[in-house]
């Protein structure tokens, strides 16, 4: 009875590992690394860590918050606190996924009367974009003229090596262990993006739960032909 009960598949759901020690560094994200390792020698109060989805932004964030003591606001928090009162929420801040409120007027003037409060007492807040602020339209013209003139560090999209050593540490983060003989094989033949490398990790965990079948190259040809359907 112990065997069969070995055998059967739980979800154990993910633990997703945000230390500076788990981030993965590579030439795609290495200038990020610099900047937030540079803390508190910033030449504005505002950096902004720009990249594609499943990148690294909010993990980067999040090193940088542990190592400031810095809060995390919700970016919606523009449209409902008054910049004095959003100042209040902790010494440095992280805004994580501000795109969405770039554009609305209200927002903006939060944002930039929040940006003012922060240069004079020389404190600190890192955003999280998907877009840069080069290639953002402003409603506020004194607030687009301080963010592009902002700390703006790109994540770019990533080599082959740190793309193995993003899918290991994904299925990782699941409970999940695979050889090289998977990785190999999954590699040339996806997308090359942070975010196509989460999707495909998801579909394994998934179909390896429903068949009750562990990671291996023939499940990852179904996970990848099925992609190609979608």
């Amino acid at each position: 009875m112990g065997e069969a009960l070995q055998q059967i598949p739980l979800d154990l759901g993910s633990r997703q590992t945000l230390g500076r020690e788990d981030f993965l560094i590579g030439a795609c994200n290495v200038a990020a690394v610099s900047m937030i390792d540079r803390w508190p020698e910033w030449p504005a109060p505002l950096m902004i860590i720009s990249g594609p989805p499943a990148s690294g932004k909010s993990h980067l964030a999040a090193v940088w918050r542990d190592r400031a003591g810095a809060e995390t606001i919700r970016p919606e928090m523009l449209l409902s606190r008054t910049a004095e009162q959003i100042s209040e929420a902790g010494k440095h801040l992280v805004i994580d996924g501000l795109d969405p409120w770039l554009g609305d007027r209200q927002a903006e003037t939060t944002l930039f009367h929040l940006y003012n409060i922060f240069w004079s007492e020389k404190r600190n807040i890192l955003a999280t974009m998907r877009m840069t602020p080069a290639q953002t339209q402003f409603a506020v013209a004194d607030l687009a003229s301080r963010v592009r003139a902002s700390l703006t560090v790109p994540i770019q999209p990533p080599d082959d090596m740190l793309l193995g050593s993003v899918l290991i540490k994904q299925f990782s983060d699941r409970q999940m262990s695979v050889n090289n003989d998977v990785i190999q094989y999954i590699l040339p033949r996806m997308e090359r993006s942070f975010d196509a490398a989460r999707t495909i990790v998801e579909r394994a965990d998934k179909l390896a739960l429903s068949q009750k079948r562990g990671i291996s190259v023939p499940l990852l040809r179904q996970v990848l032909a099925e992609l190609q359907e979608d």
